[in-house]
């Protein structure tokens, strides 16, 4: 078996770092990234921005210790805080909850006072552009309200939570098995997972649930589990379920996938955190193991067909499923040899020169395929790097945890 060991994992890092870095832009004495470094606009967002590569240069400074990395993280940080109050979308990963958490992880890792405050700021836009119901039609975790609801538990602000919440009692829509929701007001196909679907959604109830001693959302959110475990097509010992039903029309849109997106490791994730607010039930750990079960047997990482894992990053690819393997490694021990496997598969996709070391998503109905290197958490290095330096520390007997944990992933046991 071809591993990948933790002296590779870190060296990855260490080189997608240095690209990392040549890639910031200066904006007024701060630093900024661009979704890729051929674009000539720079985003604070997290999903392929700034918000997105500070947290990698957090877990950097906290690995290595060197404050190249700190420096530049407080440098992101002030352009991240001066695009607060101008940036119009609101959402987790795509606005400005998403830059709250980013500001408060520099405040709490560094002890940067300056962006505490506009950490807080941000909670403060939140809640001016709540509108008694939400803050835009979206339900789903990566730019709806159940995101804007995680990030507000993650920086202390439960009361903003339990707002951002609100809706999902009167929104659901019962089934045969539980409850559903639409992505969207309006959107006719609905999914089921975690970026854009149902399990987000439980994710976020059951999360704020937990914190405020609210079994009426813990309740909504075991609904909502309770129908998408009714769609598993992989039992009893897998679970794997649709993208979508109806399902979504979209050329680049299979019926199913194996990533955080919309695949059994993000599902995981869910069941692991309802595994923590419902001990006493052993059906929610049974369904993460049987996550693990299909994901270990998909294929993954090979490039079995065409269109079949072209992605490495955090979001639907193999640094999402790698944070998957740690977690399993941390809290079963049956994780390590997969996890070696996937980076391993990323040390043999990296592109590494004179710049650093970055990697390119695969589009096979395209051509060149090789789609330009990005910077972000989602596609990117920044979520690519975070995940390359959990696996060495964990490797390393160190602290398993990330500097900042995203709000959408429970820290090990």
């Amino acid at each position: 078996m071809i591993t990948g060991a933790p002296d590779d994992a870190e060296s990855l890092a260490v080189g997608a770092l240095e690209w990392l870095m040549k890639a910031a832009r200066d904006v007024d004495g701060g630093a900024a990234w661009p979704d890729t470094p051929a674009d000539d606009r720079v985003t604070p967002e997290l999903y392929r921005g700034t918000s997105g590569v500070l947290l990698a240069l957090l877990d950097a400074w906290w690995y290595f210790d060197d404050d190249r990395y700190a420096d530049m993280a407080l440098r992101g940080a002030r352009s991240v805080a001066d695009a607060v109050g101008n940036w119009e979308d609101s959402g987790l990963h795509t606005g400005v909850a998403g830059m709250a958490v980013a500001l408060r992880g520099v405040h709490r890792v560094l002890g940067d006072t300056a962006a505490g405050a506009s950490a807080d700021r941000a909670l403060d836009v939140l809640r001016a552009r709540y509108d008694g119901a939400g803050w835009n039609d979206y339900f789903e975790l990566m730019a709806g309200n159940a995101g804007i609801a995680l990030a507000a538990l993650e920086c202390g602000d439960l009361d903003l939570a339990q707002l951002a919440v609100g809706r999902y009692a009167r929104a659901a829509e019962p089934t045969t098995a539980g409850v559903q929701w639409e992505i969207r007001a309006g959107a006719v196909p609905r999914l089921h997972h975690m970026s854009h679907g149902t399990l987000g959604i439980v994710y976020a109830l059951a999360a704020v649930g937990q914190a405020a001693d609210r079994p009426d959302l813990v309740d909504l959110a075991v609904a909502g589990a309770a129908d998408i475990v009714s769609r598993d097509e992989a039992g009893p010992d897998g679970f794997l379920v649709a993208h979508s039903d109806p399902q979504q029309q979209h050329e680049k849109i299979e019926r199913h996938s194996y990533g955080w997106c919309h695949g059994p490791a993000g599902d995981a994730q869910a069941f692991r955190l309802l595994t923590r607010v419902l001990p006493d039930d052993p059906a929610w750990p049974a369904l993460a193991d049987r996550c693990w079960h299909t994901v270990l047997h998909s294929g993954i990482p090979r490039r079995t067909r065409p269109g079949f894992w072209d992605n490495n990053g955090r979001c639907c690819g193999t640094a999402g499923v790698l944070a998957l393997a740690c977690d399993r490694q941390v809290e079963h021990g049956d994780g390590r040899d997969f996890a070696d496997v996937l980076v391993a598969d990323l040390k043999a996709r990296a592109t590494t020169d004179a710049d650093g070391v970055r990697w390119s998503n695969f589009e096979h109905r395209e051509t060149p395929g090789d789609l330009a290197p990005a910077t972000g958490w989602a596609m990117g290095n920044a979520g690519i790097v975070r995940e390359l330096l959990r696996h060495a520390r964990i490797t390393g007997d160190r602290a398993p945890q990330y500097a900042v944990p995203l709000p959408d992933h429970p820290p090990t046991a």
